[in-house]
């Protein structure tokens, strides 16, 4: 739920991924004419990465925005975490424009792309003083908002395959977004699923406090799965965990993700029943379709076992392939900007 707590033009940096497509010369010009030039950082590798997350920490803002998709966010929110927890001083704000493909957590917040520009100025000229709280998952040792082994890993790896082809060629608008993902699930995920047929057997075991088994209406069902024990076991297409509604694009992929601070909603495939999500897909796409292949739980920490290595995504970042995982909740939430709430919105 966002919060009202009026909102300063001063101290305020933007952090951009100067190698991101939709980071260009025309962005850079726009939101030069917003933000001062020495508050607005672009990195081109991990190491100036890590440089501007000890400066942007050094200086004390009090909102940090991050220009980008949900990869670009994961990797700015765990750089500077990690150095405001190395010198033991708060954690900023942050807030999200949305520049990228995937934009799960531009949608919670309602920051629109092609308004990044005026979204921003919009804050900084006190019009946008709400905030939410953002849990956050971890997974490898990274903080995310969502992460998931199995099929949508499987996407995001044959999503990024068909990029790097077609990137250098005439066809290289089929390559990005939605048309980037079609593809990939036309050739390469279906096909695959055709061929692999069956699932891969899991376990998972609850390694927090009490989870519970949700309905499709998101409300608790049966007895609490107790620490140690059992959630799940059998077949698996896709185990994924969220604290956020949406996935990107749209898709609201975990609806009951944020119905219970501190808990995560993981939701288990036990199989692809494509005809079923085929004829389906308006209500897969607002968060309203059940099936009895689809499982939600909601939990603090779980750990997976797969009796064969499976491709996992953290943030929407591809992370190898894995026979063990697990998600787990964050310490500490953070704080978003809120350009979604009703009161934001009438300001627009």
């Amino acid at each position: 739920m966002a919060t009202d707590t009026k909102a300063s033009a001063a101290g305020i940096a933007v952090l951009l991924n100067a190698n991101a497509k939709q980071v260009n010369g025309r962005v850079h010009r726009a939101l030069s004419d917003v933000v001062p030039a020495g508050d607005l950082f672009f990195s081109r590798s991990a190491e100036e990465a890590r440089e501007i997350a000890e400066r942007v920490v050094s200086r004390r803002y009090g909102t940090v925005f991050t220009g980008g998709g949900d990869g670009t966010f994961v990797s700015w929110v765990n750089q500077i975490l990690d150095r405001a927890e190395k010198e033991s001083v708060p954690a900023p704000r942050f807030g999200v424009l949305a520049l990228g493909t995937g934009n799960a957590v531009a949608e919670m917040v309602g920051a629109r792309p092609e308004e990044h520009v005026r979204d921003l100025a919009r804050y900084m000229r006190g019009e946008v003083p709400f905030f939410r709280r953002l849990d956050l998952l971890t997974c490898l040792g990274r903080r995310t908002p969502f992460a998931g082994v199995g099929v949508d890993a499987a996407v995001l790896n044959d999503y990024n395959w068909i990029h790097r082809r077609l990137s250098k060629t005439a066809l290289r608008s089929l390559g990005t977004g939605p048309a980037g993902y079609g593809l990939a699930v036309l050739l390469r995920s279906v096909p695959r699923a055709c061929v692999e047929r069956r699932a891969a057997y899991c376990e998972i075991v609850n390694s927090g406090r009490p989870a519970w088994r949700l309905d499709g209406q998101g409300r608790k069902v049966g007895s609490a799965v107790q620490t140690g024990e059992l959630l799940y076991a059998g077949p698996c297409v896709m185990a994924a965990a969220s604290t956020v509604p949406y996935y990107g694009l749209g898709l609201r992929l975990f609806p009951f993700a944020q119905s219970r601070p501190g808990m995560m909603q993981l939701r288990v495939a036990t199989r692809l029943d494509l005809p079923a999500l085929l004829l389906n897909l308006p209500s897969i796409w607002s968060g309203t379709f059940t099936h009895p292949s689809i499982l939600d739980f909601q939990a603090e920490q779980v750990a997976m076992r797969f009796e064969r290595p499976m491709p996992l995504q953290v943030g929407g970042d591809a992370s190898g392939w894995h026979e063990e995982s697990g998600f787990g909740m964050a310490r500490q939430p953070v704080e978003l900007v809120d350009f979604g709430s009703a009161a934001a919105r009438a300001a627009a």
